[in-house]
């Protein structure tokens, strides 16, 4: 396969996993967060900074890149890796999310979905054949299932059905992968918040022999109690020397806490989404930098922090960049909060080395303020 894991050891106090993947283009050790770089690029982020960081793997999305620039442009480039310049691993969606959450406009069948381009109004059609061939042009290291990402809450029924339509396009999307051996598919695990519907499909998809697992459909507006709850009893009906792969979660209490429930691979837009917003992820919680009460203050943004950002400029002139929308200034924040959850996964890594992430859940949340009435969180 062109996917490995292997299970290096397993942490005493909770049971999470510390483990490596390898891909044809490097490997990193898990559990890990992956910046987003939904065209190609992690937004203000060269490909060095990413490396600088300790960033190994990148997530790129299958549907924005079919639309602009074409997959066909960037196999003609010789593939995602050198039409970015990106030495390390990348993973790329299905598109299915994209699908569902943009087009206001789409006729679900059998064989695929009739849908609206966003941008222009153009009709559209993406099956599980046609996403992989996609992801096949582009050259990804790790390519995903094409499935359907039901809104949450949904009714039993209805998700039933979409979990069983799930399963026979996961298997159609593996009779479609032409690069085996190049390129490790993962299956899509659904089933929203209902148990049975998550054991039926892991057990579905678990057949097939996939190189890897994702869990789909959380963190799409379900409490945090709920997406805990499905995790603890999802991950363990996954293969133990297979990758687990969290799809779209980024907070820093779900990633530990996703850690803790076995969890292997995550990733999320929050942090450079929030950073163009002025929010900064600090070691004692959520920081607004362009709040006026930071306007002559000429700390950094987090005085336990090592990165760029912090070892170089104040909260006050950050404030300054983005308050006066200067790209600089969101250059600033996203490199910070990519680097605080780089390195937020370094030391869950280590803590299970130590046999005690759930004395570091403890200490991390109380400094965090996650403990306290009323928390903000992202």
């Amino acid at each position: 396969m062109a996917i490995q894991y292997e299970l290096i050891k397993e942490d005493k106090q909770t049971g999470a996993r510390l483990g490596k993947v390898t891909t044809p283009h490097g490997s990193f050790e898990t559990p890990v967060f992956m910046p987003v770089g939904t065209l190609a690029t992690v937004k203000t982020m060269s490909p060095e900074e990413l490396e600088e960081m300790g960033a190994h793997i990148i997530l790129s999305n299958t549907y924005h890149l079919w639309l602009r620039p074409g997959e066909d442009i960037i196999k003609e480039a010789g593939g995602l890796h050198s039409f970015m310049n990106w030495d390390g691993s990348i993973l790329t969606d299905s598109g299915g999310f994209q699908v569902f959450s943009l087009s206001d406009m789409r006729d679900i069948t059998e064989k695929g979905v009739h849908f609206r381009n966003h941008l222009n109004g153009e009709k559209l059609f993406l099956s599980p054949e046609k996403a992989i061939e996609i992801q096949n042009a582009l050259g990804s290291d790790i390519i995903m299932a094409f499935d359907e990402c039901p809104p949450y809450p949904a009714e039993y029924e209805y998700m039933k059905a979409s979990v069983e339509r799930t399963s026979r396009w996961a298997e159609r999307c593996l009779k479609a992968h032409k690069r085996p051996d190049e390129q490790g598919l993962f299956g899509i695990v659904q089933g929203g918040e209902y148990e049975d519907l998550r054991r039926q499909s892991a057990k579905d998809l678990v057949s097939l022999d996939l190189p890897g697992y994702a869990i789909g459909g959380l963190s799409v507006g379900e409490p945090k109690h709920v997406m805990n709850e499905v995790l603890s009893y999802t991950a363990p009906l996954l293969p133990k020397h297979k990758p687990r792969y969290l799809m779209g979660v980024g907070s820093p209490d779900s990633l530990i806490d996703g850690a803790i429930r076995g969890v292997d691979m995550f990733d999320c837009v929050l942090p450079t989404r929030i950073a163009r917003n002025g929010t900064c992820m600090t070691s004692t919680g959520r920081l607004v930098v362009r709040n006026a009460k930071y306007a002559r203050d000429f700390s950094p943004i987090d005085e336990h922090c090592n990165c760029y950002t912090c070892r170089n400029y104040s909260r006050a002139y950050i404030r300054h960049l983005v308050k006066t929308n200067e790209t600089f200034g969101f250059r600033l924040t996203t490199y910070h909060n990519l680097y605080f959850l780089v390195k937020l996964m370094g030391q869950v890594r280590q803590a299970i080395k130590d046999d005690c992430l759930g004395d570091f859940r403890e200490e991390f949340f109380e400094q965090y303020g996650f403990n306290k009435p009323n928390a903000k969180n992202f």
